[in-house]
């Protein structure tokens, strides 16, 4: 049966506009660092940026991996650090996350864990790509089912897919190891829905935007920087990149088009242990 939705009261005419965060990687100590990097002080750097920018958005989706030690005070940690921000916040799991423990504790008045959220003229879907005690990512029977039914219940709304895993390869032989294992298919699968636009994950600590031709026309495929680390593209070894954290803003226009753009904290604050050979 599919589940109640998180609606907003946002005009069938009025672009959605959201700013999605990804992979804080926090832990129980605010001054645990990961690869030479704080992340709890990242983090907070990446949602200063976004205050500052003042971009007039509906809400926030956090898209998995907010721990980095399954503690409950790290999870505590998130929903207190972007409280300032003034943003509801819609979050699913990452493979570094224990979805039990998250639910329980990430607690707030304005932090949601539903799948489902209708905004405007859009459905966007959070969709949970892990498989528990692996790193790699795998799209179930019972998320394409959630995909399916939740597109039939709202035929004329357009539709975000929202997950953590990469379902396209990025060139990164290490990294491409975790990806999800049937992203082709799932691609292949959600392609054949005219109301799905765009595919949208974290995972990957690095950027990417392209496109992917469909029979009814070209979905978004977006990968967004992490607010911690961030990997080095197109490498075949484990690398880190001296580029900043980051974060994305997206409209989703009423006639179902896409603009986004990432952004990232301003400076040279941040700067990894470019010797680590893996985290």
């Amino acid at each position: 049966m599919l589940k109640t939705a998180i609606s907003y009261s946002i005009s069938e005419t009025e672009s959605v506009r959201i700013v999605q965060v990804t992979d804080p990687h926090l832990f129980a100590d605010p001054e645990a660092q990961l690869l030479g990097v704080n992340t709890a002080q990242s983090l907070g750097a990446v949602l200063n940026t976004i205050s500052a920018v003042n971009y007039p958005a509906h809400f926030m989706l956090a898209t998995g991996d907010i721990s980095q030690d399954y503690s409950n005070e790290s999870y505590h940690s998130f929903v207190e650090a972007i409280a300032p921000v003034g943003l509801p916040c819609h979050y699913l799991p990452g493979n570094h996350d224990d979805p039990r423990i998250m639910s329980l504790h990430m607690q707030g008045p304005k932090v949601f864990g539903q799948k489902r959220i209708l905004a405007g003229n859009w459905q966007i879907l959070m969709l949970d790509s892990t498989v528990r005690g692996r790193p790699g990512g795998h799209m179930s029977d019972e998320e394409f089912e959630l995909i399916d039914s939740a597109i039939k219940s709202e035929p004329e709304r357009h539709v975000l897919l929202v997950m953590h895993h990469n379902p396209i390869l990025t060139a990164c032989n290490w990294l491409d190891q975790h990806c999800m294992d049937n992203g082709e298919d799932f691609i292949d699968r959600v392609a054949h829905y005219p109301q799905v636009k765009g595919l949208l994950w974290g995972h990957v600590h690095q950027s990417i935007d392209t496109e992917h031709t469909g029979p009814h026309g070209q979905l978004h495929l977006m990968a967004t920087p992490s607010t911690c680390i961030q990997f080095k593209p197109k490498s075949p070894y484990f690398a880190l990149d001296a580029q900043q954290p980051g974060y994305r803003l997206l409209e989703l226009k009423s006639d179902g088009s896409i603009l986004t753009n990432v952004y990232r904290v301003p400076g040279e604050t941040f700067s990894p242990d470019k010797e680590a050979g893996g985290y």
